[in-house]
């Protein structure tokens, strides 16, 4: 199995209710994702977060789903989402459990 784990950090400008949005979007990808053992998605609250105000999370069977995921129509819809509402940066681990 892959876990692939995404922080992402926006602007200033960003609200709570769009910082709500991307999680609500995210966890909405399970159905129409393959080989997806688990998807979780939250605002970070730690005071240690340097930043990085959202986390997403999805765990797949294999690599393969987890190269599926990339190109996917619907992730991609969601991370044009996350684009626009001020995405400045973001950090991504993928790991073998």
């Amino acid at each position: 199995m892959i876990d692939h784990i995404v922080l992402v950090k926006f602007g200033e400008t960003t609200t709570q209710e769009q910082l709500q949005e991307v999680v609500d979007r995210f966890k909405a990808l399970r159905p129409h994702l393959t080989g997806i053992v688990d998807i979780q998605a939250g605002l970070n609250f730690s005071e240690k977060n340097q930043g990085f105000q959202v986390v997403l999370s999805v765990r797949f069977e294999d690599q393969a789903a987890l190269a599926a995921y990339g190109p996917n129509p619907e992730h991609q819809a969601v991370a044009a989402y996350i684009r626009e509402v001020g995405r400045v940066d973001s950090l991504i681990v993928d790991i073998e459990i």
